[in-house]
C-alpha cells in the first residue's frame, strides 16, 4: 500500500495580534524586512498566496498602538510555549509588494496600521541597507478554523515556512472586506505614499 502524497502549503508568520487586525479589516498591509534565520539573510516574497501563521513569542504590547493592545492579551490568552497545535484562521493573496527606504515615506502609512512609530521605524533601520517590504494583502477569513501541529521547524526568526497542505486544501474562505472596500483601502495608502 503506498502512503498519501504529502501537499504542502505555504505559511507566513505573522504576531497575532496583527492578524487580528487583517481578519477584522482594520489594517491590510505589514510590513517586513526579514528573520534573522532567513536563508538569503534578506526578505523575499516566497509567495503570491498563503496562509497567515500567528505568533506570540515576540509580540510587545508597547510597540502597538494604546488603541490596539488589548488585542496582545486575547491573542496570548491560554497560549503556552508547550502547546503542540495552533490554529490557522486567514488566508492571503499579495496584492503588491512596496519597497520603502526612508522614514519620511513609511510615516506617511501611519494611520493604516496598529503598529507604533517606534515599531515601524525599528523595522526600518534594522539591515539599513534593504528596503522595507509593505505587503498589501487581500485577507481571507478560514470559515472553519485550522487546527495543525507545531513542528519544530516553525519555530525560530523566520518569515516562511512549510504548512500540511493537505489539512488545509478544500477549507471554504471569504474575503474579510468587500472588494469595494479592500480597493478603498488600497487605493488610499497608495495614495498617502505618492
Amino acid at each position: 500500500m503506498t502512503e498519501p502524497k504529502s501537499v504542502q502549503a505555504i505559511g507566513l508568520k505573522e504576531w497575532a495580534a496583527a492578524l487580528e487586525a487583517l481578519r477584522e479589516g482594520k489594517q491590510i498591509l505589514i510590513m517586513r524586512k526579514g528573520g534573522i534565520r532567513e536563508e538569503t539573510r534578506d526578505f523575499q516574497i516566497e509567495a503570491d498566496s498563503f496562509y497567515l501563521y500567528p505568533t506570540f513569542e515576540h509580540q510587545r504590547k508597547e510597540l502597538i498602538k494604546p488603541e490596539y493592545q488589548a488585542a496582545v492579551d486575547r491573542s496570548t490568552e491560554g497560549w503556552s510555549a508547550d502547546q503542540t497545535q495552533i490554529g490557522l484562521t486567514c488566508y492571503a493573496e499579495l496584492v503588491e509588494d512596496i519597497l520603502i527606504e526612508d522614514g519620511e515615506t513609511l510615516a506617511k502609512l501611519a494611520s493604516e496600521h496598529i503598529w507604533t512609530e517606534r515599531f515601524a521605524e525599528e523595522r526600518l533601520k534594522w539591515k539599513k541597507t534593504k528596503p522595507l517590504h509593505v505587503m498589501l494583502l487581500r485577507v481571507y477569513e478560514l470559515e472553519n478554523p485550522a487546527t495543525i501541529e507545531i513542528r519544530e521547524e516553525y519555530n525560530g526568526c523566520k518569515s516562511w515556512i512549510s504548512l500540511p497542505g493537505n489539512i488545509l486544501e478544500g477549507i471554504p474562505r471569504k474575503p474579510v472586506l468587500s472588494e469595494e472596500e479592500f480597493s478603498r483601502k488600497a487605493e488610499r495608502i497608495r495614495g498617502l505614499l505618492q
